[in-house]
């Protein structure tokens, strides 16, 4: 009995955009699935693992498919991180990827596709919400999603502007001194989120938008005060706010704007005794109609996949 199943395109060219360079997006949905995808004339045949394969599996094949033909038929060519997103070869899940939760960029490096249900789930929270707190270890695109959507709400001119917030908190060494203006002083603090921008955007569009202000650097303790409207603003970091600085950051948020707050529980520089205002915030408010709580974990790590060994490492250090 044969298990294998076939999918007729129309054109080879159909079949081009489906495969991917050198086959590339094939070689991603058989590390998901298993077994083996030839390519042939204008056929794409799957023969799954000689273990077998149960319904779900050729269900998720024939969505998979489904989805790279829409997309080539769309004019966009589909790249193996988008297939792995489809797949979710990186938990072994659906990953929910939807297209209400996919990121288009105007002028930048194209779609953002989730990785994995959480980060599906984090990224429709931000758009039906005008708080969203996110909350999860290191390499898990709390921040990069952040970005990638803020930016397209403001390129798309959705919102006027983009804030970049972080508590200046030094994390286990003393900086000293550093030289310059206020800009100058916290950017290093915020590097992180130039490089998730710089990846997303030319580095000539990211100048231009600081130069236009569609872009500001907001110090955390300079944020008293201000009434942000009509705005974008990412808090990043913020397990090493204090809840004074957590609810005044909060009471800043006004008309037409929308917040993301960021952060990772176990990283907290924080001085003793002294309560993390996210994880307070986290608490208090969990109730509040209007806000949204993500909650990543080491399986929706994407940086790279030592990451997850290391933070399982740490972890079970921890417990023990």
């Amino acid at each position: 009995m044969d298990d294998s199943i076939t999918i007729v395109l129309e054109n080879r060219d159909i079949l081009s955009g489906v495969c991917g360079a050198n086959d590339g997006n094939l070689k991603v949905i058989e590390g998901s699935l298993g077994g083996h995808i030839a390519a042939r004339g204008n056929e794409i045949r799957w023969v799954p693992p000689a273990s077998g394969a149960d319904t779900d599996a050729f269900r998720r094949f024939k969505t998979v498919m489904d989805n790279l033909i829409s997309l080539v038929h769309g004019g966009e060519i589909p790249s193996p991180e988008f297939v792995k997103a489809l797949t979710g070869a990186e938990d072994g899940a659906d990953s929910g990827a939807g297209e209400e939760a996919i990121i288009h960029i105007p002028h930048g490096s194209g779609r953002v596709y989730p990785r994995s249900k959480n980060q599906a789930a984090y990224i429709r929270g931000m758009r039906s919400c005008d708080i969203t707190f996110c909350v999860g270890p290191a390499g898990t695109g709390k921040t990069y999603l952040a970005i990638a959507e803020a930016l397209r709400l403001v390129l798309s001119k959705k919102l006027r502007k983009l804030v970049l917030t972080r508590p200046v908190v030094e994390a286990g060494e003393s900086l000293g001194f550093l030289p310059g203006d206020l800009t100058q002083k916290i950017n290093p603090y915020l590097r992180p989120l130039y490089d998730a921008m710089e990846s997303l955007i030319p580095f000539e569009l990211v100048r231009r938008m600081e130069e236009n202000h569609s872009i500001e650097i907001a110090p955390l303790a300079y944020m008293r005060g201000r009434s942000l409207n009509d705005c974008v603003v990412i808090l990043d970091e913020a397990q090493n706010t204090t809840k004074e600085q957590m609810k005044m950051f909060l009471t800043r948020i006004g008309e037409g704007a929308r917040a993301v707050i960021t952060g990772d529980a176990t990283q907290i520089d924080l001085p003793r005794r002294a309560e993390s205002g996210l994880l307070h915030a986290v608490s208090i408010l969990k109730g509040v109609q209007g806000l949204y709580f993500a909650w990543l974990h080491t399986g929706d790590v994407v940086r790279n996949p030592i990451i997850k060994k290391i933070i399982e490492a740490y972890d079970n250090e921890e417990k023990n």
